[in-house]
């Protein structure tokens, strides 16, 4: 079953826009998601894998609606979420 993100093979999404001289983050917020995102991993709270299918989880109107980093977001409180990393907040 193919995910709202699964475009490969597909038309209609316009070229692929490669931006010289972009910064990395474009706002503080995503630089701490980014290492947010990189301290779980490392800390064993869940995978690249199990992280990439939490983005992919997402429901196809929130996707479509999101940036790359606010994907990334809702990825990592859905994965925190599930494993009860923050007890039952």
């Amino acid at each position: 079953m193919s995910r709202v993100n699964d475009v490969g093979g597909q038309t209609g999404f316009g070229a692929l826009r490669i931006e010289a001289g972009e910064p990395p983050f474009h706002a503080d917020w995503e630089a701490r998601v980014y290492a947010l995102n990189m301290a779980l991993v490392r800390g064993g709270v869940y995978t690249l894998d199990e992280f990439r299918d939490a983005v992919e989880r997402m429901a196809p109107a929130e996707y479509l609606a999101a940036s790359y980093y606010e994907r990334w977001l809702h990825a990592i409180e859905t994965l925190v979420a599930e494993r009860k990393v923050l007890g039952d907040a």
